[in-house]
């Protein structure tokens, strides 16, 4: 089968630029505060960091901030490694470690969220990935458009400023050099999370 110059996952790890480009995308917040979406019950700290060790009385600075963000980030990588089973150019890969950091963590840990659907069983974009549909599991990224119940795809929606723009622009790092010649998706109702369902 030909990967088409793809590295195993194993060997794959978030670049500089990727970290970087995270951290700017998550943006920095000395105090915690709250989380876009759940509030006060999810204080974020630093570049986009949750945790039960998080209040809103949290405190850090850009170095423990940055410290703690590589060890979530490593973390959110290994996850990926266990239900990530097929070969990855680094675009995809850093696409998806980026993705998987901003949906979080969910009940059960790391894993679920990025690995893991709510109906049970691996979630779409995993299983199109591990079955070689690479364009599909890009594809899969706009699937997470969603910030609680808004839909953040609907044009002028401003309760979740920056995030559907965040999806397309992983979406085209995910598809790669050749991504601006390609059209978005229209996104399946499969897709469409009318459910509270993640994908």
């Amino acid at each position: 089968m030909n990967f088409d110059n793809r590295s195993l996952i194993t060997v794959l790890a978030l670049t500089a630029a990727g970290l970087v480009g995270l951290a700017v995308e998550e943006g920095y917040c000395g105090n915690a505060c709250p989380d876009p979406v759940k509030g006060k019950a999810v204080p974020t700290l630093g570049f986009g960091s949750t945790g039960r060790d998080i209040t809103m009385s949290s405190t850090t600075t850009p170095p423990k901030a940055l410290q703690r963000m590589l060890t979530d980030v490593q973390r959110f990588e290994g996850a990926i490694k266990q239900c990530v089973h097929v070969p990855l150019h680094q675009y995809e890969y850093d696409a998806y470690v980026n993705l998987a950091y901003n949906i979080g963590r969910g009940k059960s840990g790391v894993v679920d969220g990025f690995c893991e659907s709510k109906r049970g069983g691996p979630s779409t974009l995993v299983a199109r990935l591990n079955a070689y549909d690479y364009q599909g599991a890009c594809d899969a990224i706009l699937m997470w458009k969603k910030a609680g119940d808004v839909d953040c795809s609907v044009p002028g929606n401003k309760q979740c400023p920056g995030l559907w723009e965040r999806r397309l622009r992983l979406h085209r790092q995910c598809l790669g050099p050749s991504a601006n010649a390609r059209p978005v998706p229209v996104i399946a109702s499969e897709a469409r999370q009318s459910t509270g369902v993640k994908p």
